[in-house]
């Protein structure tokens, strides 16, 4: 979605010739007609918009259901609308103007995290399974599953930071070195981008998200994960 309609071709063009199947939207209501007859797998949603902006058609989106992976793309700068597209519940976000090659990459990446997407032939007889309290985590899909067998939907970056602190437990994690661990070094350094996506994760995964047991904080230097007995 976006409303400049050199760029929907271009990028179009870039994604169709790589195997992928594009679908244009220059409005939020041309989105939303989409979304009603289409099963979407990832939404590039521009924030900027004339009228109705991104923000507002995620926050749409996620209301519908955890379909389908949301990809911002924003302006250069633009902390704040980072931030509140994490809160929204968005995957990913590519600073504009950006390179297509980046864009494809992140898609390959997103796709790659959804369960129904993942290598079947690669995967392990016996998955690897992480206990994060009364929740099962597997890091491979970034599945969260309840005691009761139910499956909680985490965003890609969710996902990535949760299986960088269960990959290390008990070791106190700095923001900056798990935003290299989760996201690569080319990850926006903004520390506040890591305190958003931990407060999602306790609202998740935390009993009392007030009083974390599993994800806790070590004032001034970071986030440890403590896993039960």
């Amino acid at each position: 979605m976006d409303d400049e309609p050199d760029l929907r071709e271009a990028v179009a063009e870039y994604l169709e010739r790589r195997d992928l199947r594009v679908l244009q939207a220059g409005s939020a209501g041309e989105l939303r007609d989409l979304a009603e007859r289409e099963f979407l797998d990832i939404a590039v949603l521009d924030i900027a918009m004339p009228g109705e902006d991104g923000l507002s058609v995620a926050r749409w989106l996620r209301a519908r259901g955890s379909r389908p992976r949301i990809l911002f793309a924003t302006a250069a700068g633009s902390a704040i609308d980072r931030i509140v597209g994490l809160e929204i519940g968005a995957d990913d976000y590519v600073v504009k103007p950006y390179d297509l090659r980046e864009l494809a990459a992140r898609i390959r990446s997103l796709l790659r995290w959804m369960p129904e997407h993942s290598p079947r032939e690669e995967a392990e007889p016996v998955p690897l399974v992480v206990r994060v309290g009364a929740f099962s985590f597997d890091p491979r899909v970034g599945r969260l599953d309840g005691p009761g067998g139910e499956s909680f939907d985490l965003t890609l970056m969710e996902a990535q930071l949760l299986a960088a602190l269960v990959a290390r437990p008990n070791r106190v994690l700095s923001r900056s070195h798990l935003q290299e661990l989760a996201h690569g070094r080319d990850a926006d350094g903004d520390d506040r981008n890591v305190d958003v996506r931990i407060n999602r994760l306790r609202r998740k995964v935390e009993a009392d998200p007030s009083q974390p047991r599993l994800i806790r904080t070590v004032r001034g230097e970071g986030y440890t994960f403590v896993p039960d007995p």
